[in-house]
């Protein structure tokens, strides 16, 4: 227990001055106002998230003002209209990138982040093969339905998303090398594992997390989110995309609306 004489005097004569403290100095949030931001997050990441207040909120402070899609929410309860196509799509060719296909595409927004990240394993002898890229929502559904055709409906889902659930929607999206769970165990799937993040790509659907995710272990399938929502992900949502994404979601317009002008 910390002895009194260690407290500020104010805090020992107003007790609850110190709920009414600004904990950062880019936000408007008092440690009463903030808590119910946090309220959701599993309780190992909220004790983090406690622990340093400020910390948190400034590290966030940059997702807040990069572009919305980096980190929309899209999964089995989070649909994208069937209408939506990004504006910037661009093709993905060889020599420039490894393709598996002729008809990848990509937002060229963060086509640079890819392009580093690919050369980056090639200078250290590994092949990043692109196997899968941007998929319409006409596209995944009819994916979607093969799928259930061949293995039903109940295992299909386990492993493919229904059209408007799929995060290849978003162009942001690569599905790296064999498209395998032996992909993760290769010299790229590892090095993807240790520097991925590194370039702003985040693995969507970890090992052992299907009832989190909705999905099975997907070690090849990796989304751009950007570096600094990486570093944020690693650091405070135990390196989970899905808590990340959720956590914007639902507090995103709240943590904007509380910084200071």
């Amino acid at each position: 227990m910390r002895p009194l004489r260690a407290l500020p005097l104010i805090v020992l004569l107003f007790p609850g001055f110190a709920c009414a403290q600004v904990i950062s100095p880019s936000y408007t949030f008092t440690a009463a106002t903030f808590a119910p931001v946090i309220q959701a997050l599993p309780e190992p990441l909220r004790a983090a998230v406690q622990s340093d207040p400020k910390a948190f909120l400034e590290d966030y402070r940059p997702l807040l003002s990069q572009n919305e899609d980096l980190l929309v929410l899209v999964d089995k309860k989070h649909e994208l209209a069937s209408d939506y196509e990004p504006s910037d799509l661009v093709a993905l060719r060889s020599p420039a990138f490894e393709v598996n296909r002729g008809d990848l595409k990509f937002r060229k927004a963060y086509l640079p982040a890819l392009a580093a990240m690919t050369a980056a394993a090639k200078k250290e002898g590994l092949r990043l093969d692109l196997s899968s890229s941007y998929r319409s929502w006409i596209y995944q559904r009819d994916l979607f339905q093969r799928y259930v055709n061949k293995d039903g409906l109940a295992t299909a889902e386990r492993y493919s998303a229904r059209p408007g659930q799929s995060q290849h929607q978003l162009a942001t999206v690569i599905d790296f090398g064999s498209v395998t769970p032996e992909f993760g165990e290769t010299r790229e799937g590892k090095w993807l594992t240790a520097h991925a993040g590194e370039y702003g790509f985040s693995l969507s659907y970890p090992d052992g997390l299907e009832s989190l995710t909705g999905y099975v272990w997907e070690p090849w399938h990796y989304r751009y989110i950007g570096k600094e929502a990486c570093a944020v992900q690693a650091r405070w949502f135990g390196g989970i995309q899905q808590y990340l994404t959720e956590f914007h979601y639902a507090q995103a317009r709240t943590l904007k609306a509380a910084l200071k002008k």
